[in-house]
C-alpha cells in the first residue's frame, strides 16, 4: 500500500484586554487594536452583532460605538447593527445564526474584515461560529458582557449553537483574534447574572488553584454584595487560568479529557431538561454541588472540604440542587445525560471528580446508585 503523509501546525495568538468604558473616545485600546492588526491597504470592514440585553441596559451603545469609529482611522464600520435576542434561547433559534451570515453576506464582509460580538456567553458563541463558518473564518472579535463570558466562555476556543435539543451539538474550535472585556457591562448585570457567572470561578480554582478556591472563600460576602474590585480580581484571575489550560493541553479536545468540565455533564442535562430555562452559572453551581457530593460518597474528598465547598456556593447565593436533577430509578434523565455526554465526548466517558480543593481526577464510570444517593443528599439539605 502506498500513502502520502501530511503533517503541520497551526499557530494561534490572540490577547485578552481588560479595560472600563471601552467605546469611551478617550479609550486607545480598541482603536490601537484595530491599528496595529492592519494588515491590508483596504480599510477592512467591521460588523457588530449586539445583544438586545445588553442594549436594553446601556441604550446610548449604538450611538457610542458609531461616535468612537469615527476616530479610528482606515477603518469602515458598517452602518447598521445585527441586534439578536440574548440569553440561552438565542442558541436554539438557528434563524438568528442564518441572520448574521445574511449579514455578512449583504454588507460584503470578508476574511480581512472583522465581526465583533458584543453581549453575553450565548451571543458570543453564536456569533462565533457564524464567523468561523463563513468564509471558512472571518476574524472575530469578542466583547463579553457577563462575568461568566468574561471569566470562562469569552476567553475560550469554542463557538456554537444548540441542535437537537442537545447542548452545542453544533460548533467549532476558532480562537477569536482579541478578547475585550470591559467590566462597565457588569454594573447592569441583574443580581442572579451577576452571582451565576461565579460558578464558572468556583469550578476552575476546585480543580486548578487551592489558594484561589480560599479566596472565594474569604472574598464570598463581598462578592455576593457587588464588590466591583473584587470581581475584576475574580475575572482576570478566572480568564488567565483558563488560557493556561487552553495553552498548556489540548485545546481543540482532541481527546476526552476535560477537565474544565467539571461539574457539567449534570449542568448541561439540566439546561436541556429546563428547556433552557436555567442560566448555565445555576446549572453549573448545581452540577458542581452534585460532583462534590459525590466526590465525597466515593470516598475522594473529605467532608470538611464538602461541606466548605457547598457553603461558598450558598454564600454566593447559589443553588445547590434542582427537582429536574432528582434520580428516582435507572431510567431517570440525569443518568440518561451521562450518556450524552459520553457521546459528546467522542465515545470514552471521562468525569472530572475532586480528591481535594485543587485536585481533579479523572474516572471512566460512574455509580448510577451513589448519583441518586448524592442526588438525595442535596435534596434533603435543601
Amino acid at each position: 500500500m502506498e500513502f502520502l503523509q501530511q503533517s503541520f501546525s497551526v499557530r494561534f495568538d490572540y490577547k485578552v484586554f481588560f479595560t472600563t468604558h471601552l467605546f469611551s473616545t478617550e479609550n486607545p485600546g480598541f482603536r490601537d487594536f484595530l491599528t496595529v492588526e492592519k494588515r491590508s491597504e483596504i480599510p477592512p470592514k467591521v460588523l457588530v452583532v449586539l445583544d438586545d440585553q445588553v442594549l436594553a441596559h446601556h441604550p446610548r451603545l449604538i450611538e457610542d460605538i458609531k461616535a468612537y469609529f469615527k476616530t479610528v482611522a482606515n477603518v469602515h464600520l458598517v452602518e447598521d447593527v445585527v441586534i439578536i435576542p440574548g440569553g440561552e434561547a438565542a442558541k436554539n433559534d438557528e434563524k438568528l445564526f442564518y441572520k448574521i451570515v445574511d449579514a455578512v453576506n449583504d454588507y460584503k464582509i470578508d476574511r480581512h474584515s472583522y465581526l465583533v460580538a458584543i453581549g453575553g456567553g450565548s451571543i458570543l458563541d453564536l456569533a462565533g461560529y457564524a464567523a468561523a463558518v463563513s468564509h471558512r473564518g472571518i476574524r472575530h472579535i469578542r466583547i463579553p458582557t457577563t462575568v461568566l463570558s468574561q471569566n470562562d466562555s469569552g476567553v475560550g476556543v469554542k463557538n456554537g449553537i444548540n441542535f437537537y435539543t442537545k447542548k452545542n451539538f453544533l460548533g467549532t474550535f476558532a480562537p477569536p483574534v482579541a478578547v475585550f472585556n470591559d467590566y462597565h457591562f457588569l454594573t447592569t448585570l441583574s443580581d442572579v447574572d451577576w452571582r451565576s457567572g461565579i460558578s464558572e470561578a468556583i469550578k476552575v480554582a476546585l480543580i486548578k488553584d487551592a489558594t484561589f478556591f480560599h479566596w472565594l472563600v474569604d472574598n464570598a460576602a463581598k462578592l455576593a454584595q457587588r464588590d466591583m474590585p473584587a470581581m475584576q480580581y475574580l475575572v482576570k484571575h478566572c480568564a488567565d487560568l483558563h488560557m493556561q489550560h487552553i495553552r498548556s493541553s489540548d485545546p481543540f479536545e482532541q481527546g476526552s479529557s476535560r477537565p474544565l468540565d467539571f461539574g457539567h455533564w449534570s449542568a448541561h442535562k439540566l439546561e436541556q431538561l429546563a428547556k433552557f430555562n436555567i442560566r448555565h452559572g445555576e446549572a453549573v453551581a448545581i452540577g458542581i454541588a452534585l460532583d462534590t457530593v459525590y466526590s465525597h460518597l466515593s470516598g475522594r474528598l473529605t467532608r470538611e472540604a464538602m461541606d466548605q465547598i457547598l457553603q461558598v456556593i450558598e454564600t454566593l447565593g447559589l443553588p445547590i440542587t434542582h427537582p429536574l436533577l432528582e434520580v428516582t430509578g435507572d431510567n431517570s434523565p440525569l443518568l440518561k445525560g451521562l450518556e450524552e455526554f459520553r457521546e459528546h465526548l467522542g465515545g470514552k466517558l471521562t468525569i472530572t471528580l475532586l480528591k481535594g480543593i485543587g485536585q481533579g481526577e479523572e474516572v471512566h464510570e460512574m455509580d448510577g446508585a451513589l448519583i441518586q444517593q448524592a442526588s438525595e443528599w442535596l435534596k434533603n439539605k435543601k
